[in-house]
């Protein structure tokens, strides 16, 4: 494991630019505080999430309360440019992996959030036209700057990352991927398999499936098997999850004090093989062949 990412899961903060009621930086400060004090530090964010102001208000946030950047370790992505922010007369969503708008956004990602480096930054998406070479020297260059703690990569396939790598000094340090029992297709294509191979750390964002894992027949499996063990079926559906090999770190997307402390209480769950396989089947509809 990587001692670095030892925490039940990341803090995903997609979804802070649509919580009012933590937007005022006094207010955030005391709910970062609140869950660095119960042990969680890992903040995920990324540079789309409310167009930037996910992170502009994690950053007041942080410099309304000396002392606390200090604290957090942060995730953050780029490389997916909106219709809004392409200054083209096309408006066109696309993506940019070039050094100099890595650059731009490595820097711009440290002001915002406010500390003084981001402990690991990833390509949000893969870009059919990205010159490995040079995004490579861009983000090796990152890391002896002391700008990035390590690179990494997002919703890749094999193929790209490994190209990437190959054009590297540093190595790639996470692939942050959809991965639950709602979306298993990484267990069964290699892709998952080739991450644990190559020695990226997996981050699985949407763990949860939107709430889709916890509905249907694998909804009701879950339910009886966490009233078994005294836990909640989102806490065994993650305990799933970090039962693979690799053992996964789901990005969580709640904000909710209570929500989170319940699923930190769940993190110690651990699945037997034939309760593993039966949710697997549940959830796929079929037993394996």
């Amino acid at each position: 494991m990587n001692a670095a990412l030892d925490t039940p899961f990341l803090l995903g903060m997609m979804r802070l630019h649509e919580a009012p009621d933590l937007h005022a930086p006094a207010r955030l400060a005391d709910w970062i505080e609140a869950r660095l004090d119960a042990g969680l530090d890992w903040f995920d964010h990324a540079d789309i999430y409310g167009d930037t102001r996910g992170e502009a208000l994690f950053g007041a946030a942080l410099r309304a309360r000396p002392g606390l950047a200090a604290r957090v370790r942060v995730v953050t992505k780029a490389s997916i440019v909106t219709p809004e922010r392409d200054a083209s007369p096309l408006r066109v969503k696309h993506y940019d992996s070039s050094p100099a708008y890595l650059g731009r956004a490595i820097e711009a990602a440290l002001q915002r959030l406010g500390v003084e480096r981001l402990d690991h930054f990833l390509l949000h998406r893969p870009s059919p036209l990205m010159d490995a070479e040079a995004t490579g020297r861009a983000l090796d260059d990152a890391i002896t700057a002391g700008k990035i703690g390590a690179a990494g990569v997002s919703n890749f396939l094999p193929a790209q990352w490994q190209r990437l790598q190959a054009a590297m000094h540093q190595r790639l340090s996470v692939h942050q991927l959809q991965l639950s029992l709602d979306h298993t297709q990484p267990l069964f294509d290699g892709s998952y398999d080739a991450l644990v191979g190559d020695g990226l750390v997996p981050l699985a964002w949407s763990p949860l499936g939107g709430g889709r894992v916890c509905s249907g027949v694998a909804g009701a499996l879950l339910e009886r098997l966490a009233a078994e063990r005294g836990a909640t079926p989102a806490g065994l559906a993650l305990a799933w999850l970090r039962a693979l090999p690799g053992r996964p770190r789901p990005v969580i997307g709640s904000l909710r004090a209570e929500r989170i402390a319940t699923l930190q209480a769940d993190a110690a769950l651990e699945l037997d093989r034939p309760s593993w396989y039966a949710l697997l089947e549940a959830a796929r509809g079929h037993e394996v062949a």
